[in-house]
């Protein structure tokens, strides 16, 4: 299949390389220059326009206002190949899901929420998390297309916004988790109990799970090279508020780790890995060292 690709970060370059090694035929654009010896048998474009001319074009780009100008602003909808199916991997806002399935809809256009779990080792491997939502036929269309860049296709519904709404929430709960890491070594720590110590105790009684184990690993270590970094994680953080808002709940845990994430941006660390929230207090608290030894490892 002809595969258009928008966005080649580390996540993309790493689904796009995975679409070549499957043997579609990727055609890919990106808003910086990539060297070709970097993505080997991926044809670059000069413009996103042309990768609206295949038969499924994959977007993944950073946030609203990328998608808005690349795609929407530029009129790459109106102009697209018939029958062509668009897959949006990135994290959005929902109501910008909203009005990009309404976009679609009235081009004629097939349309999928398709945001993933995993960080880029994930996506090189082929075992991301897919969760999709549009309509069953289109879906289903483009399930082969998916199937290696994925563990499991989780569809979660008929509306794309519901693969959004999803995704804003499992990386709450994500935030969440590093929030109560960060809180419990607050406690430990305080009494001589060295970090890694305390992890090695919740994990093998009451937090198992991947994301304790990850997490605990890189803040016991201070090792925050981005998987995830600290800025997008807080533009995520503002997506689920926005979303809470609308929905007219209040969720008290989401504004402590948006406020957290503030914190990290504010300290000029958003380039470093999410997990970094264990070396930012929160407003009032005595401030620990940011002195180099403490992200040594940094990359």
């Amino acid at each position: 299949m002809q595969i258009g690709f928008i966005g080649l970060g580390s996540m993309g370059t790493a689904m796009a390389l995975n679409l070549v090694k499957a043997g579609h035929e990727v055609l890919a654009w990106n808003r910086s220059e990539v060297s070709p010896d970097t993505i080997p048998g991926v044809r670059l474009l000069g413009s996103p326009q042309e990768a609206f001319q295949a038969e499924v074009v994959f977007t993944m780009l950073s946030d609203d206002v990328a998608i808005r100008e690349v795609v929407v602003d530029a009129g790459l909808i109106r102009g697209a190949r018939r029958g062509l199916i668009h897959v949006v991997t990135s994290t959005i806002s929902v109501a910008f899901a909203r009005e990009l399935a309404s976009l679609h809809e009235e081009a004629g256009l097939g349309y999928v929420s398709a945001p993933v779990l995993g960080r880029p080792n994930v996506a090189a491997s082929g075992q991301l998390n897919i969760l999709a939502a549009g309509k069953p036929e289109t879906v289903a269309a483009i399930e082969p297309v998916f199937a290696p860049l994925s563990k499991k296709v989780w569809k979660l519904g008929v509306e794309p916004a519901q693969a959004n709404a999803a995704k804003l929430a499992a990386n709450m709960m994500i935030a969440m988790a590093i929030e109560a890491m960060v809180e419990g070594i607050a406690l430990t720590e305080s009494v001589g109990l060295d970090r890694a110590d305390f992890f090695e105790l919740i994990l093998g009684t009451l937090f198992a799970g991947r994301a304790y184990e990850s997490y605990s690993a890189q803040i016991a270590e201070r090792r925050f090279e981005p998987g995830f970094k600290a800025r997008l994680a807080l533009k995520d953080m503002r997506l689920a508020s926005a979303l809470s808002e609308e929905a007219g709940r209040a969720l008290p845990m989401l504004d402590v780790v948006r406020e957290r994430l503030a914190g990290v941006v504010s300290a000029g660390l958003g380039e470093k890995d999410w997990s970094v929230m264990a070396e930012v207090p929160h407003r009032g608290d005595e401030a620990p060292s940011l002195h180099p030894r403490n992200v040594e490892h940094d990359a």
